[in-house]
């Protein structure tokens, strides 16, 4: 199972990494007035992002310091790789919506971008 979820996201990947300069190399302004229109639903799901990673973060440290005879190879080997593997997961998503809703995102999709305003 965790082959296949692999296999997907590393599919996933390189489709949005190759198709990405395209997007940005289109004089489009449909996608800038989409990341302006969307701009705080990005800031929610940023944020909620970076606190469900320190939940996870907090979950496996909680789990360490409620029970630390329990831990073991196999526990790390069983849990904690998971929740690692999450907390960088959805620590990644928040580090690209953070860039996505910001000035540098938008300079990089060609958005026009007010200095001070």
């Amino acid at each position: 199972m965790k082959k296949k979820i692999s296999k997907y996201f590393l599919i996933v990947t390189t489709f949005v990494m190759a198709n990405l300069p395209a997007f940005a190399a289109v004089d489009n302004q449909g996608v800038c007035d989409l990341i302006d229109k969307l701009k705080p639903v990005i800031q929610t799901l940023r944020t909620l992002a970076f606190i469900g990673a320190a939940f996870v973060l907090m979950d496996i440290a909680w789990t360490w310091i409620k029970k630390p005879e329990d831990v073991g190879r196999d526990k790390i080997k069983d849990i904690g790789v998971g929740l690692i593997a999450g907390f960088f997961l959805l620590f990644g998503v928040g580090f690209v919506l953070q860039f996505v809703g910001s000035k540098a995102g938008a300079e990089y999709f060609g958005c026009v971008v007010k200095a001070l305003g």
